[in-house]
């Protein structure tokens, strides 16, 4: 995407030092940091510390850290046993988000297929390289496929602008290119179509007033930041037309796990006869399992996140303390979103109802995934 006249993507392979590199979304807005991941701890760290976040990404970062695996100092790539176990810990680095493993395992796989180590560093950037690409064509389509969702909206209000309501960041920043839930809006938006977008804040760690807004922005599509409680009242009052949000792991009947606030707003939107979609690419879903509430592990974060609020004062980005020092906090990073709240599914190979049935006539071909380890 454009970022004041240069094409950026949040990671990206340089050719020119063979290293991965990527943006480190915790400074932004206000700081634009790039850091190279030379060891797979730091590929780990990365994704554990939200350097990289967002399921494409993560599986895009992770699909990447096998090559980076496989050329660190020190590496044992011709060891296959010393290779599964390096992957192993990459796959673990968070939980919740399906593509990390999806994009560890298919590189690995092909990896484990070259005996040879020039071959097998070879066959893992050559896999990864397509993961990344692969992933910015699906969220292209994503929009493509979503824009009908808008467009048949505009035309009924006549002019008047489409109001759409985003959690979280499910954007480019999130996603290689275009995003997930984004993807349609910067596709309207292209196409002429008049559109604003409500930006929840998205506590504890402001990824929508933080990341969204900065990348709205950056593409001229008018937004406000709300907060995150603020979405049922605009609902309320008529001043929200659709809800578009993305996902971290989707259960192949329907139930979504999106960041932490998004259930409430389903409800909200259900409650208000808001259409309520969910956009992701093929990858995010999990076609292993069908019961989302007692299947999707959760992952609980470090409790300092909700704690302190980083911010930008006097020139320096820093962090305060907002709760008494000495109470606890709990910081659940995502919740489930049952497939009966959920309008529809927007993928790169069209939009389907949030169902078992609908979303795997949409997908034929997909099937319980083997586990390689």
């Amino acid at each position: 995407m454009n970022v004041d006249g240069k094409q950026m993507r949040p990671i990206w392979f340089d050719n020119e030092s063979k290293t991965v590199r990527v943006i480190d979304q915790r400074r932004l807005p206000h700081e634009l940091i790039v850091q190279d991941l030379t060891t797979n701890d730091q590929v780990i760290h990365a994704i554990k510390e939200m350097y990289v976040r967002g399921a494409p990404l993560i599986g895009a970062t992770g699909a990447l850290g096998v090559y980076v695996i496989l050329v660190q100092k020190g590496n044992q790539g011709a060891d296959d046993a010393w290779l599964k176990r390096e992957c192993a810990r990459l796959r673990d680095a968070r939980p919740t988000a399906t593509n990390l493993a999806w994009g560890v395992d298919r590189v690995m796989e092909k990896a484990l297929n070259a005996s040879e180590y020039g071959a097998r560093v070879a066959a893992a950037l050559k896999e990864a390289l397509g993961v990344v690409e692969e992933e910015a064509v699906n969220c292209r389509k994503i929009g493509e496929f979503g824009l009908s969702i808008i467009r048949e909206i505009a035309e009924k209000k006549n002019g008047e602008p489409v109001n759409i309501l985003t959690h979280c960041n499910a954007g480019w920043l999130a996603c290689i290119e275009y995003g997930t839930a984004t993807a349609p809006m910067y596709t309207a938006f292209d196409a002429g179509i008049d559109i604003h977008v409500w930006v929840d804040e998205t506590r504890p760690l402001n990824q929508g007033s933080r990341l969204t807004a900065w990348e709205l922005g950056k593409h001229g599509i008018r937004h406000t930041v709300i907060t995150d409680n603020a979405g049922g009242h605009l609902m309320q009052h008529g001043m929200v037309d659709l809800v578009i949000v993305g996902t971290d792991r989707t259960t192949r009947a329907g139930d979504v796990a999106n960041k932490i606030g998004t259930y409430l707003k389903a409800l909200a939107a259900r409650d208000n006869n808001v259409p309520f979609y969910v956009a992701l690419p093929s990858s995010t879903f999990d076609w292993t399992i069908t019961d989302g509430v007692k299947d999707i592990p959760i992952e609980e974060r470090d409790p300092d996140e909700i704690k302190f609020v980083q911010g930008f004062c006097d020139g320096k980005i820093s962090s305060v303390l907002v709760p008494p020092e000495s109470s606890p906090a709990a910081n659940h990073a995502f919740d489930v979103t049952p497939a009966r709240l959920v309008s529809g599914f927007i993928t790169e190979r069209g939009i389907c109802g949030a169902g078992e049935e609908q979303i795997m006539a949409l997908f034929p071909d997909k099937k319980a995934d083997k586990k390689i380890g």
